[in-house]
């Protein structure tokens, strides 16, 4: 009799979970347990009168290829779009400043466009070339990634550059966020070489040149990241994979042998089990042991402002792709995309597309503020930064609540333990998805296939 396996949440997580492992072992039966009508989690693409929005995550980065091969792998390969190249801008202390050319997330690793930056002060630029005579500290066992940078390069060049990239990418308070869990990569880098900006450069001088035109870090798909998705769901259901929507669980029982889950009120029976959902959700069906760290962990609740306007209506000259904001601006938006200029799928001829991002660690504003109220926080802080005239021709607010998971300090020991425990107590059981160890598209993949691999070979 062939084994059952449940793959709760059909996000892009248990998508991609469900494609490794019958790629695995073909003989596994698969369902796909989703709570919702449709498929994707935070995924979702609006298209209409030649607009191509996505409401949810913006892109994947292109050199994280599993994605790529994947969406090849589906179908999509000749789908695949790259992101225009432009200047990218910080807005700091209420002035918008071009990020210094040759930094990588903000560390400086050509020196003259750093040293003629007005984002950073004379005296700043000085305290991060101590860099070169700071010699590298244990870890012992984790530190904050604004503790980190904070020691190598000094307060101005963390609040004014590094911050507002990092904290973008996690929603994360910087002097909370585990340097351990996000970016172990820069405490190799400085250990190996000294100091951090003399081991970056080291890599940047290594890495392989590029032939012709620079190319755009992102990845997106002629008709968004949703038709990712659903080419996702068609080879999965055109192998027999199974996905069941409106199907919400509400308890997972351990047997002898296998699980038996609660599923709209009804006990069924599977051998194996994938679970992807939040940990917001998973932890209301298991919280026993080390997992009761999920009780506790942190999450940032997040909005997507977006405006559409005649091109007639906004002045921006900046030939960029967006900016983020630091925390020391008086504003409530902590990023904004020129998408049109981005992303030229997205946008007919004629018409320009922002996408102003909402919600910082400890703020209420996006569960406080109604869409209509979000959108005139957004559109004031917008018209500190570029001259826009009337009214959007119409707007679109996606709140997330809850969804930012916050890798906090100690935060991937406590996941290794996790993991450990559950491998030992629910064995044919795994738990993976954004809450454990990354938040990136490919990331999310990356771990469907981990995870499938594993339950093949338990």
């Amino acid at each position: 009799m062939a084994k059952k396996c449940a793959v709760i949440g059909a996000g892009i997580t248990g998508l991609s979970a469900a494609y490794y492992l019958q790629k695995e072992d073909s003989s596994i039966e698969i369902d796909i347990l989703e709570a919702s009508d449709v498929p994707g989690g935070k995924i979702k693409t609006y298209q209409k009168d030649g607009y191509t929005i996505e409401l949810g995550p913006e892109s994947y980065l292109g050199r994280k290829k599993i994605m790529t091969e994947l969406a090849e792998a589906i179908g999509l390969k000749d789908d695949i779009v790259i992101n225009n190249t432009g200047k990218s801008y910080i807005y700091v202390k209420n002035k918008l400043y071009p990020i210094p050319g040759g930094s990588i997330l903000g560390i400086p690793t050509e020196m003259k466009p750093f040293l003629t930056t007005r984002l950073i002060s004379p005296i700043g630029k000085l305290r991060a070339g101590m860099d070169y005579l700071i010699q590298p500290k244990p870890m012992e066992p984790d530190v904050s990634v604004g503790a980190f940078f904070r020691r190598r390069l000094g307060n101005e060049t963390l609040e004014n550059l590094i911050e507002p990239l990092l904290s973008g990418i996690y929603g994360a308070d910087i002097d909370k966020l585990s340097l351990k869990s996000t970016f172990p990569d820069f405490k190799a880098t400085e250990e190996k070489h000294g100091g951090l900006i003399k081991g970056m450069r080291a890599n940047k001088k290594k890495a392989p040149k590029s032939k012709g035109p620079v190319q755009g870090q992102f990845r997106q798909f002629k008709n968004g990241l949703m038709s990712f998705i659903e080419a996702l769901v068609k080879d999965l259901e055109q192998k027999g994979i199974s996905i069941k929507y409106n199907h919400k669980v509400d308890g997972i029982e351990k047997l002898d042998k296998g699980y038996q889950i609660t599923v709209n009120g009804e006990k069924v029976y599977y051998d194996k089990v994938i679970i992807t959902v939040p940990h917001t959700v998973f932890r209301n069906w298991l919280n026993d042991g080390p997992l009761n760290y999920f009780d506790y962990m942190e999450t940032t609740s997040v909005a997507t402002v977006v405006m559409a306007f005649d091109d007639s209506q906004v002045n921006n000259k900046e030939n960029g792709t967006g900016f983020v904001i630091a925390k020391n601006s008086d504003t409530v938006i902590t990023a904004c995309t020129w998408t049109d200029k981005k992303w030229s799928h997205t946008t007919p001829p004629g018409k320009t597309l922002l996408r102003a991002y909402v919600g910082r660690p400890g703020s209420n504003v996006v569960k406080e503020n109604d869409d209509a109220a979000i959108v005139k926080l957004a559109r004031n802080d917008l018209d500190k930064m570029m001259e826009i005239k009337g009214e959007p021709e119409f707007t679109i607010v996606t709140k997330l609540f809850n969804s930012m998971p916050q890798y906090e300090v100690g935060h991937i020991d406590r996941i290794r333990a996790i993991q450990h425990y559950i491998k030992t107590q629910y064995p044919g059981l795994v738990i993976t998805g954004a809450s454990f160890e990354a938040v990136g598209l490919p990331d999310c993949v990356a771990q469907g296939q981990r995870a499938a691999i594993q339950i093949a070979h338990e």
